[in-house]
């Protein structure tokens, strides 16, 4: 458990070490986003790149964590937050941003994450950015 706080902390918050993704995920990681597979660690830290771009001053806090018995699965909920930089193809008006989401992390035996399957209210998000149906973000 103690990986997936470690890598919230370094990747997705200040100062937003990606080559830290290196020491924390095998060299054949997946992560799942959207019912997408993003293949390989390389592929994955262009994926964080772009992800950030999009979003200015991103703060990620872990909600709960909790873990499978043998430690080999490791579940968090995370609340995401910065301004507005054209996530979801919005204007980039800096507004603020608040995504919650679910992670599901297949963890090695040696302790390196081999796949994240994550889920986010980007419906809600996208919604609240361009004015549709009120949505605000959630407490």
């Amino acid at each position: 458990m103690e990986i997936v706080h470690d890598f919230w902390r370094t990747v997705w918050n200040p100062p937003y070490d990606v080559e830290a993704i290196d020491r924390f995920v095998a060299e054949d990681f997946v992560i799942t986003t959207g019912g997408v597979d993003v293949v390989s660690r390389q592929a994955f830290k262009e994926w964080v790149v772009a992800f950030q771009s999009k979003i200015t001053d991103m703060r990620l806090e872990t909600v709960e964590t909790f873990q499978n018995e043998d430690g080999s699965r490791v579940c968090s909920r995370w609340i995401l937050t910065g301004g507005n930089n054209g996530v979801l193809g919005t204007p980039p008006r800096q507004e603020p941003i608040r995504m919650t989401g679910t992670a599901v992390w297949a963890v090695a035996e040696d302790g390196t994450l081999l796949h994240n399957f994550v889920e986010r209210n980007a419906w809600e998000v996208y919604q609240h950015l361009t004015g549709g149906a009120g949505t605000p973000f959630p407490d």
